[in-house]
This record gives structure tokens, sequence and C-alpha cells, in this order.
């Protein structure tokens, strides 16, 4: 009885989660004298503790109260992934409905705040040329390649790009561009499709008017909550802990010296970062004895770890080891172990990498005050390029990185290369270089036509919305990663291809998650672009990997 009390008094909200008295918690929270993201002895928050414990009610009074659906654990899992491996499917659309409004809501509010950072750099062209590559020859012949080309002209940026995403073991080809105009009364995102001539324009405004047509436009599909539920749970993390950076030799055995490289015209100094790990961890408990067979294969270096324990009496399926309030809630009780929610089924595989960098001390490009908030902008709804800005933003020798290679997946390495700063290598009709006299290029600045900023005059320019369900492509990138790492084992076959796409803005605008469910005004949940290797899911991606937690699928 008094440990009890103790522990209704130390965490009050948790305890009326773990007896799922959702009412008095309801009440609770409107007095908005508790902390909503407090950890519990066991390092809970009062939503996470909801979820798994299986509490669908308790849940959705937490999320109406604003508690984070994007939170990792000490474990580096997140909300949506403890949801799933409850193996209920209402709790899993509930959670990611919620985890996906706070997305679009957070890059709502922060790409003004990019434009306006963009606005103190020196204006440019530059083109980022991503290639994947794999070592898998399976894989490597279907890894796409697309060049970005990007003008940045005070607060207003345009992206220009081909390849535009994956769906259904497809990547999707067609031509777009994505223009951000910021101003001191708010910024303007423009999707411009030109073979369609269409143009979908958005002010990046959401109103709190607008917040429960946003929450309602975010109900995930049931096929979407169905792949989640017979698919392993997959974290993948790059561990960059222990790195460090060397110069590459070039020449014989006594006669070594340090590599440099031209690269883009720039004279380069050649790095390799060593002890860069790539970790998997894949949980299987939620699945049937059909998905685990279909999902094995990966079993090269890899170490499986199951926690299992005995069944006691009064145990539930969220709480299998018939946990007690006082010893759950007890800091000094050891519970040897045991733990709420299904017991856990871990799959681990960690292998090393080497990345690359080409690093000029001469290049003009700041990376610090030009090139990042791009990256920036980017990687709020780009999984890749937000790959690419942790790792850039990590302590680099000096130099601009004109070309850098880094992986992805096992499989799968990224490279990408800086080139045709300010059209010097192939004259570009709207920008116009300016050469101080008596300097030489590189150009020390260029002059870009504010036209590229306007969409053709002949295009059909629409508002927000549209009618066409909105794809989880983060998941869609992961599940054709696990697939092709399989490869090797013989137990999938190449199903991968390229082809145009037949659908408009299907992976880009957030009017829809359900065809005819339109969200008045906030229609660009992926606001930018588009998610080519975006595997990890997005959610506060980047904080998670800064903190050495996982990149969520």
């Amino acid at each position: 009885q008094r440990a009890t009390a103790m522990a209704q008094e130390a965490f009050p909200l948790h305890f009326l989660v773990w007896n799922n008295q959702y009412l008095e918690l309801d009440r609770e929270l409107q007095k908005k004298e508790q902390d909503v993201e407090r950890l519990d002895p066991r390092g809970r928050t009062p939503l996470e503790l909801a979820v798994c414990l299986g509490h669908l009610e308790s849940t959705r009074v937490l999320l109406r109260h604003s508690a984070d659906p994007t939170h990792c654990n000490s474990q580096s899992w997140t909300i949506l992934q403890e949801a799933v491996s409850t193996g209920d499917p209402e709790l899993v659309q509930l959670v990611l409905q919620y985890r996906d409004f706070k997305r679009a809501t957070e890059r709502l509010a922060g790409i003004p705040e990019l434009l306006s950072k963009l606005r103190q750099a020196r204006d440019f062209y530059v083109e980022m040329k991503w290639e994947f590559t794999s070592w898998v020859p399976l894989v490597s012949k279907v890894c796409p390649s697309d060049v970005y080309r990007v003008w940045k002209s005070g607060s207003c940026l345009r992206v220009d790009t081909t390849l535009l995403g994956f769906e259904h073991m497809t990547w999707l080809k067609g031509r777009r561009s994505y223009i951000f105009k910021g101003g001191d009364d708010g910024a303007m995102v423009m999707e411009v499709d030109h073979e369609k001539q269409v143009v979908y324009t958005e002010p990046l405004v959401l109103s709190p008017r607008d917040a429960p047509s946003l929450l309602a436009a975010m109900q995930p599909s049931q096929e979407n909550t169905a792949q989640r539920l017979t698919s392993p749970i997959v974290s993948t993390h790059l561990n960059t802990r222990n790195i460090a950076f060397e110069r590459n030799k070039s020449g014989i055995w006594g006669w070594r010296s340090e590599k440099s490289e031209v690269v883009s015209g720039y004279e380069a100094k050649v790095y390799s970062a060593t002890n860069v790990e790539l970790v998997t961890r894949s949980r299987t408990e939620h699945l049937s004895d059909q998905d685990k067979s279909r999902s094995k294969g990966e079993h090269t270096h890899t170490h499986t770890h199951t926690h299992t324990h005995t069944h006691t009496h009064c145990a539930s399926p969220h709480n299998p080891t018939a946990i007690t309030a006082e010893e759950y809630f007890n800091p000094d009780f050891n519970l040897n172990g045991r733990d709420i929610g299904r017991p856990v089924e871990l799959t681990s595989k960690v292998q090393r990498f080497k990345a690359t960098l080409w690093l000029s001390e001469v290049h003009p490009l700041s990376l610090a005050e030009q090139v990042t908030p791009i990256i920036d902008l980017m990687a709020i709804s780009n999984a890749h390029f937000a790959k690419l800005r942790d790792f850039i933003t990590l302590r680099l020798p000096p130099g601009f990185p004109v070309k850098i290679e880094i992986p992805l997946f096992h499989v799968l390495n990224a490279r990408v290369t800086f080139s045709n700063l300010c059209g010097c290598d192939e004259p570009v009709s709207s920008v116009t270089v300016h050469t101080p006299e008596g300097q030489s290029p590189p150009p020390f600045q260029c002059e870009v036509d504010p036209s590229v900023f306007e969409p053709p005059p002949d295009y059909t320019t629409l508002g927000p919305g549209r009618s066409e369900p909105m794809r989880d492509e983060d998941d869609n990138l992961l599940q054709f990663a696990i697939q092709q790492s399989l490869l090797d084992a013989g137990t999938e076959s190449d199903q991968v291809r390229t082809r145009p796409v037949k659908t408009s803005f299907k992976q880009l605008r957030f009017g829809t998650s359900q065809v005819g469910k339109v969200c008045p005004s906030a229609s660009l949940l992926r606001l930018c672009i588009p998610d080519i290797m975006g595997v990890y899911g997005g959610e506060s991606w980047h904080s998670c990997l800064v903190k050495g937690h996982s990149l969520k699928s």
C-alpha cells in the first residue's frame, strides 16, 4: 500500500497509465501541472509506457495532450516501433497518425527559419550529383543517379531533380522543380511538374484552425499499417563515435605520398574516414511464423538475441512476467531482466565501412554559410540528405567536401559530387558570373536571374490539396534495402526497375493520406525534396543520430 502510494505521488501520469485510468489521466493533463515527457524509473515516458502496455485509450489521451510521438527511448527504439511490437493495428494507426502530424507541423515551422538564414549567404548556383552504388552485383545494376541543380538568391531557393522517389520496388522518374521564396511576412513553396505543366503553390503557414484538418489528413491507410505489422522492425544507425580521418596514400612502396585529385576543377586532398560502423537491428516478436520465414536470410555476421522468460500467474500479452506496479516504479527493485511488453526477439548486425572525402581548401563555397543551410532545408524531409548533413557536420579536416562517399545501408552507398559552381564548367543561361578584374576563375560571385524563381507563365497554377494517397516512402525504401540485402543469400529475386511517374505529386504533397481526404491549407508534407533514399522515417531523424540513437523505420 505504501509503495503504491509513493509511486502514485512520484509518477502520477505513469501510474494512471499503468492502470489505464484514461478519464482521470485526461483530467490530470488538463491541469497542465505535470511534465508529459518525464521518464519513469525504467526510462519510459507516459506515452511509451501506455504503448508498451497496449493501453489504446491512455495513448489517445496522451497524444491529444501533445505527448511526443517521435521520442526515442534509451534503447534507440521509437514510440511507433514499440507500437508495432504490440501487434495492435489500431494502436499503430493512432501513433503513426500523430507522428506524421508532428512531422508536418515541425517542417512547416522550420522552413521559413532556414530561408531566413539563407538570405545572409552569398548567391550561387551549384550542381550536386548523387550516385547510388553497391558492391552487390544485382543491386548495382539498378542503382540510380541524379543531378540536383540548385539556384540560390537572397532568401529564394530552387532545386530541380528528375529522380523523384521509390514505390512498389520501382524508382520513380520525372521532372520537378521545388521553389522556396522567403520574405518578412512568411514563406512560400511551389512544386512545379514540368511534364504536366502544373504548379502547386502553398504558403508555409499553419493556423490553429487548420490543425484538425491536417491531423485528419494524416490518417494512415490500412495497407500501410498491415505492411508494418508483417515486416520486421528495423533500426539502423551510423556509429561515428570512434571515427578517424586520415590522408590516403598513392604510389608504390617506398615512394608513397599523400594523395590529391582534381575534382570539378579544384585540387582536393583525399581522406578516408575509418571506424565507421553501420549498426542494423531487427525485431520480429510481432511477426507470425510465416512472416518470420519470409524475412529470413540475413544470417552472415549476425548475432541473434531472443529475450524470453517463464510466464507467471496473472500474466498478460503486454506484461508477460506479471510485473507489479510496486516493482516497476521502485528504482531499487531489480527486475532481473524482466520487462513489460512482448519478449523482444532481436537480431543485430554490425558492419564496418570506410567513408571517403575529397576536401578542397581553395573551393570558393562556404560549407557552413552557403551549403549547410540548403542541406538542412533538404534534410527536413529527405533522409539521405539528412545523413549527408550529419556526416559533414562532424569535425572534418579543413576544406570544402567537393566529393564525399558515405554508406547508406549494408549494400548501398551514396557518392555526392559538387560541380559546375556558378556555371563555370558548363554555362547556365540563368546565371551570370562576375569575376573581379585581375582574378581568374574560380568565380568570385555570380548573379542569378530572378525569373528562375517564377514558374513558366503558361503553366496551370493550382492551390493546395489533391486527391491522391500519400505514400510512406521511407518505409518502402527500407523494405527495398532489406530485400536487396538478401540477394547475396539467394533468397530473393531482382525485382527493382525504373519507370516514369504516371501520377503527379504522389510522394511529395500532404493534401491527403487517403483518397478524398483533403487537407485544405497544408499541402506539402514532404515540403521540398523527395525521399529518394528516405529510409529512416524522418521523425526527428537528425536528433536521434546526433544522440547516437537509431535512424528509424
